[in-house]
């Protein structure tokens, strides 16, 4: 799956217990596409206008967030990681993540 032609970056958003995953994957090319949660492949002309759609979508990069960022968004990094699979067919039914209840 890790092409050297491209690297991928994982984004979130939540809402109340459900996590919305997206992926942006950056082209050798210098463009870059996102795979939303539907499991469309979104293309866009460069990184900064990827990630300007994830920004107004509410979307934020899995990577940058700390644990105090997570649990002001309802989880904790220690429950969650970016969606696993072959390809974009296996993502797309991982691509919306339903949390389990609070203790």
């Amino acid at each position: 799956m890790n092409n050297p032609s491209h690297a991928d970056q994982w984004w979130l958003a939540s809402l109340g217990r459900t996590l919305i995953w997206a992926r942006l994957r950056l082209l050798e090319a210098g463009t870059a596409e996102v795979l939303d949660s539907d499991g469309n492949t979104l293309p866009y002309d460069s990184e900064d206008s990827a990630r300007a759609a994830l920004f107004d979508a509410e979307f934020v990069a899995y990577d940058g967030l700390d644990e105090e960022d997570a649990l002001s968004r309802g989880f904790s990094l220690a429950e969650v990681s970016p969606p696993q699979g072959g390809n974009d067919d296996l993502l797309r039914a991982r691509m919306v993540q339903q949390l389990g209840a609070r203790a």
